[in-house]
């Protein structure tokens, strides 16, 4: 447990930050009103920050571990989004306040030959920090081998620790999955598709059942994001056979929500009564859009990005989950502590389609999770958060204006200026491509120093697992 100097300390590391759980931003504000063009006048330290950064360097444990992943989002990514919505010379009230950064590296190995792949999937990667093993591109939390691996949600709920997994994707895909489930691959979410493509892992093979199957067996405590569409096919075997996925979810003793106004209701989550909400059939719809990137895009004059009007008003936001998760998992220091995954999804599926919008959408919406993260963390004084990414992705800013052999788009940002985003791994109606560059990972709290330098995906494991006591015994 943390003593009460520690605590002073942690919640110092983060007073001068201003850290609000927000619940909504505009669209585009204001810049800071800053001249740039004198000497320092771009400077982001105020004065010496060596006694900041040494308060921030705290060592042991911490009752709470809270990871937060923006799939896709590069150092690229983060970059175009802060210049959109805040400036170049803004700063992200959540994403760019946490005290201590580094990089780490995130390729993963050919199933065949064992060697590097230097541009992983969403699967391999999670799969690295969530059991600390490398795999092959589309591995859910088995090794290159096909061995399933404890996650870091498994071994918490193991220890007795409470447990949360929160997603804008269907729960079913990589990033949720690798905590909740072993498949050799991705694509296995329903009984259907496992059957025909993991046949090892179908219950009527003696496997451990689909992803949808293996999710509801985990039993994280607060399970929240979207998929529902696989959870009305019906179990092909083992006990529930001919029943829905969600019948058997509910059968089995878990609260289902299907909107904010149900996720607000819910008062506790236990694993007598484990909470399940599925707020949209896929994939939860993104919060902008905006105009679509062409080969002559950047020429075009810049335009702001526009809410999305088919965002349904009953969905709950990220930070909503966020929130409620954080609610719902603490036991305000009278009982275990808890891990907590949230990922921001979409930041990659937009990537993939060339909507500059709609990912930067996603990535302020990921850093009003990370506010409210933080702003947690802060009061309970034991806690630590850890904010990061999966992979890197294809969008590059490239001169105002300007285009390329690929496609762009030209966007007009929080300082009134013209910024254009070219994105060319892919062709026009072909999903663009990932990118195998290291990533930027930051972190606060007990043993976030961990994290500081270069790293690699698995290095998070073993620094989560060392926080959070997992592998010793259950206390």
């Amino acid at each position: 447990m943390r003593t009460l100097k520690t605590r002073r300390a942690l919640r110092a590391g983060l007073a001068t930050l201003a850290i609000t759980a927000a619940t909504g931003t505009v669209i585009a504000v204001a810049a800071p009103a800053i001249d740039l063009t004198v000497r320092g006048g771009a400077n982001r330290n105020d004065g010496d920050q060596t006694k900041d950064v040494s308060q921030s360097v705290i060592g042991g444990r911490a009752r709470n571990v809270i990871l937060l992943i923006g799939d896709g989002m590069g150092d690229s990514e983060i970059t175009i989004a802060r210049n959109y919505a805040e400036g170049a010379a803004g700063r992200f009230k959540g994403l760019d306040a946490l005290p201590l950064t580094g990089q780490y590296t995130t390729y993963s190995l050919n199933k065949t030959t064992k060697k590097p792949d230097y541009d992983p999937d969403s699967a391999a990667t999670g799969t690295a920090w969530a059991t600390g093993f490398k795999s092959y591109d589309g591995a859910i939390s088995v090794d290159v081998n096909g061995v399933p691996q404890k996650s870091l949600l498994e071994e918490a709920k193991a220890k007795g620790l409470r447990t949360g997994n929160v997603s804008t994707a269907e729960l079913q895909d990589a990033t949720p999955a690798v905590q909740a489930a072993h498949v050799s691959s991705r694509s296995c979410y329903g009984p259907i598709a496992t059957l025909a493509t993991c046949p090892e892992a179908a219950l009527e093979n003696g496997g451990l059942g689909s992803i949808t199957e293996q999710l509801i067996d985990t039993r994280a405590d607060v399970t929240l994001g979207g998929g529902a569409k696989t959870f009305d096919e019906v179990a092909t075997a083992g006990q529930y056979q001919g029943k829905t996925l969600k019948q058997q979810a509910f059968e089995r003793g878990y609260q289902i929500v299907n909107d904010a106004a149900g996720l607000a209701g819910i008062k506790r989550a236990n694993q007598n009564q484990p909470v399940l909400g599925l707020f949209a059939s896929g994939n939860l719809p993104v919060r902008w859009v905006g105009p679509e990137a062409l080969s002559d895009g950047g020429k075009k004059a810049p335009v702001r990005c526009t809410e999305n009007a088919d965002l349904p008003a009953n969905q709950p936001t990220l930070v909503e989950m966020t929130n409620k998760a954080i609610s719902l998992l603490d036991t305000k220091r009278n009982g275990p502590g808890f891990f907590l995954q949230v990922e921001g999804a979409s930041i990659d599926k937009q990537d993939h389609a060339a909507n500059a919008c709609g990912q930067i959408g996603e990535t302020v919406d990921l850093d009003e999770a990370v506010q409210a993260a933080l702003a947690f963390a802060a009061r309970d004084g034991n806690t630590s958060v850890f904010v990061t990414a999966d992979h890197a992705h294809t969008s590059q800013i490239v001169e105002a204006g300007s285009v390329t052999p690929g496609y762009t788009v030209n966007l007009l940002t929080a300082d009134d200026a013209p910024m254009t985003i070219n994105y060319a791994t892919a062709a026009k109606g072909s999903s663009m491509q990932h990118t195998g560059t290291q990533l930027r990972i930051a972190g606060y709290g007990p043993g976030a120093a961990n994290i500081v330098g270069l790293t690699d995906q698995t290095d998070l494991n073993t620094t989560i697992r060392r926080i959070l006591g997992l592998g010793t015994k259950r206390s």
